[in-house]
Order: structure tokens, then C-alpha cells, then sequence
């Protein structure tokens, strides 16, 4: 299956942006457009389980971002992740790394162990409680509240509760011989991964995903790390063209080689 995806501009360098765990491909409204009017060619895509793509079989995430840029005939590409996207992009540079080019973490979650903090703990164990009760309006809004920084305007909310709860129908039911598999992703896999990599995270994050960010740029070769002083976890709904011009300038110091091109 291929999973459910947008293109658009005709540049020589393609960036595939990666959705979090709360939104799907519509979470890149405000780059999508911008990127491609810059000179790229951009993808972006609904992983297995949100937006327009169900969980309908056994799968890797990242071998499904490989088969959709099979199928759009790209060699190589920049990946943009966001959260869990994130941690797609990464496993994507560890099990393909041929088809990477660079990477752009957000926030990104972590493909290797992380013990979550107090926090994080309290949050799962709350949208359990309220998903065990059938309550996907208060959980949905759990998430919100949870995951957008204070810059986040009405519109990015909203958007982000249309996104979770599409994705909360699309995965509750699912059956578990139709998950995704385990990466199996290790630290020293993470050390093997050469591309430069700009590693992102938010000062009003949860602090897991701040301790997260600064252990992935410890581990990867190449990277540098920033922390953006207004975001929480979702920069790109919370400032979008802050987050744009973030992207930019990266792409920018990548260069655009004709290896990373369709």
C-alpha cells in the first residue's frame, strides 16, 4: 500500500516533511506551499493509522516512507519529522540510509529506550483512563493541551483536535497483528548515521523530549542542536513561518546535490 500523500514544487533537492503522533500530513499547512515556492520538491505523507492512510496491515513505518519514495521515483531525500515523525526519519537514515540526504528533527521522540519522566507517566496513564471509558472528546483534548505551546492560536487547536481524534478512529479497534513492528533501532545504530542533522527542541516541552533531543545529538555524527525559546512541541502549527524560515536555512547548508534529487 502506499501511503496517502501530497506533492508539489519541481526542485532539483526533495524534502519529505513526516507528521507527529497527534496530527497527520495537514500539520505542514504552513511550510508545504512555502517549501516547494522556495525551489523544492516536497512530500508529505499520512503514516499508517492517521489522517487519510489506515492501519491495515503489519508494517515499518520506515520501510513505508521507503516504498512512497519508490514509488515517486526519489533516490534520496531530506526528511523533516516532527515528534514522532521524528522518530520515523531516524529509523528511515538507520534502515535506508541511502535514500537520506539529511535530517530535521522537531521535537523529535526517541527510536531507542527512553524512560518517561513523571510527566509524560501521568499523561498516558490519564488518555488510557479516558479511551477505557470510551471518552475520545476529553481525551482528544488531553493531547491538545498537552502537546501546543502557549504561541498556539485557536486555529492550530483546532486543527490539532481534528487531527488526534481522526487518528484516535482510525487506531482504536485496529487489531494487534496490524501494528507497526519494532524498530529495533540502537544507540549505536543512531552513531552510524552520517547526514547532518538539525536536532530541534522546545523550551516550553515536555521535558522528556528536551532530554530526548539532547541525547539524539550527542549520538548522531554530524549534528547541531538547537532549542527554540517559544515553542512547545509542535513548532510548526505554533510559529509556522518561524518554523518555515528554521527550514530554510537548513536546506540552505545542505545544498541542493543532484543525488538528492528524483
Amino acid at each position: 500500500m502506499t501511503l496517502s500523500h501530497d506533492t508539489a514544487g519541481t526542485g532539483p533537492q526533495t524534502v519529505v516533511l513526516l507528521h507527529s503522533g497527534v496530527c497527520d500530513r495537514r500539520m505542514w499547512d504552513g511550510q508545504f506551499h512555502a517549501l516547494a515556492e522556495a525551489g523544492h520538491h516536497v512530500v508529505r505523507c499520512d503514516l499508517r493509522g492517521f489522517g487519510e492512510t489506515p492501519a491495515d496491515a503489519p508494517h515499518v513505518h520506515a520501510d513505508d516512507v521507503r516504498d512512497l519514495l519508490d514509488h515517486l521515483g526519489v533516490e534520496r531525500a531530506v526528511l523533516v519529522g516532527s515528534s514522532f515523525g521524528g522518530e520515523v526519519a531516524l529509523e528511515v537514515a538507520v534502515r535506508h540510509p541511502e535514500r537520506v540526504a539529511g535530517l530535521t528533527l522537531l521535537c523529535a521522540a526517541a527510536p531507542v529506550d527512553h524512560a518517561a519522566g513523571p510527566e509524560l507517566r501521568a499523561f498516558f496513564a490519564r488518555e488510557e483512563a479516558l479511551l477505557d471509558a470510551g471518552d475520545l472528546d476529553a481525551a482528544t483534548a488531553l493531547n491538545v493541551e498537552l502537546w501546543l505551546g502557549p504561541d498556539a492560536g485557536d486555529a492550530a487547536r483546532a486543527l490539532v483536535h481534528t487531527m488526534q481524534r481522526r487518528a484516535f478512529e482510525l487506531q482504536l479497534g485496529v487489531p494487534d497483528e496490524h501494528g507497526a513492528r519494532p524498530s529495533g533501532v540502537t544507540e549505536d545504530d543512531l552513531r552510524t548515521i552520517a547526514v547532518p542533522a538539525l536536532v530541534v527542541s522546545g523550551a516550553h516541552d515536555v521535558p522528556d523530549f528536551r532530554a530526548i533531543a539532547g541525547k539524539t545529538a550527542a549520538l548522531l555524527p554530524a549534528a547541531r542542536r538547537v532549542e527554540l525559546d517559544w515553542a512547545g512541541h509542535l513548532p510548526p502549527l505554533e510559529r509556522p513561518e518561524e518554523t518555515l524560515r528554521l527550514l530554510l536555512d537548513h536546506l540552505a547548508e545542505l545544498g541542493a546535490p543532484a543525488a538528492a534529487g528524483r
